[in-house]
């Protein structure tokens, strides 16, 4: 029988900002980290995000322009599914997750590869990312709707501008969201979207777009997922200007057109606009 993970966290005065109930459940369960690997094996946005990451960073070693781009951030780094081939392809790479167990299993693969002087981690909250010095870093990456899991806009646009901040002026992020009007997709989801609508106009803590959805035996994982305009919004408020806009199928394993029903997400790739620390 599948049991549900026995969770022990921390309690919740000890709980960072933006970090809802169920995520903060989420970073504290090691056998979440421990099995993380095998459960999004047979993901197929695992290979697509690969795809478009290489070519945004394709290596120290490239021919491209680009190659003097040497470090790269990864936040919600996870396991280390895309600091580990960032890391291959000859980038420092600094891993930031909140959960310590992640990262631990993120350094043991680095150790087994052999990359243990090109990626390092940083248990850190993404809202608080006070301990990166300005203009510290090349490029940075934020996939599998690391983004979503942050609990209110307000805290959302803050990481997205600590990340302007922390990487040079045309230094590029790459970046992963759920779209927000695929659940009309999914049965009863013009309702949950319509609740979620409701609920936005009377309880100030909720934003239409949120969502509370059961997780490996978690009961209340927090996501929020975004419109296109929503999105290309936060990103221009927060000192990034997209350069790409890729809609991805419901299934996450094609780009395709569109920004409705039939599309399952969004990578944007974005360009820091800021020219100061």
């Amino acid at each position: 029988m599948n049991q549900p993970p026995k969770t022990t966290r921390p309690p919740d005065w000890r709980r960072p900002i933006g970090v809802s109930s169920g995520t903060w459940s989420y970073v504290n369960e090691r056998a979440i980290a421990d099995h993380y690997d095998s459960f999004v094996a047979e993901t197929p946005l695992c290979d697509l995000d690969q795809a478009i990451l290489k070519d945004v960073f394709p290596g120290t070693f490239s021919d491209d322009s680009r190659q003097s781009m040497t470090s790269i951030v990864d936040l919600g780094c996870g396991s280390g599914r895309a600091a580990l081939a960032l890391a291959q392809r000859g980038y420092r790479v600094i891993g930031v997750d909140l959960s310590q167990r992640m990262l631990e299993v993120m350094m043991a693969k680095a150790t087994q590869l052999q990359l243990q002087g090109q990626i390092h981690a940083v248990r850190a909250n993404l809202v608080q990312l006070e301990g990166f010095a300005d203009q510290s870093i090349d490029g940075a990456v934020c996939l599998f709707s690391t983004l979503g899991m942050i609990q209110g806009r307000r805290n959302r646009r803050q990481m997205l501008r600590h990340v302007a901040r922390i990487v040079r002026p045309q230094g590029r992020l790459v970046l992963h969201v759920h779209n927000r009007w695929s659940a009309l997709a999914e049965p009863g989801g013009w309702r949950s979207l319509a609740r979620s609508w409701i609920k936005s106009r009377w309880q100030s803590d909720h934003e239409f777009g949120d969502s509370i959805y059961q997780y490996r035996g978690l009961e209340k994982m927090f996501m929020h997922r975004f419109s296109k305009r929503e999105l290309i919004a936060d990103l221009q408020a927060s000192q990034w200007k997209v350069a790409e806009f890729h809609s991805l199928s419901i299934d996450g394993a094609s780009v395709v057109s569109g920004s409705g029903r039939r599309v399952g997400g969004f990578i944007v790739v974005a360009e820091n606009c800021s020219t100061t620390p």
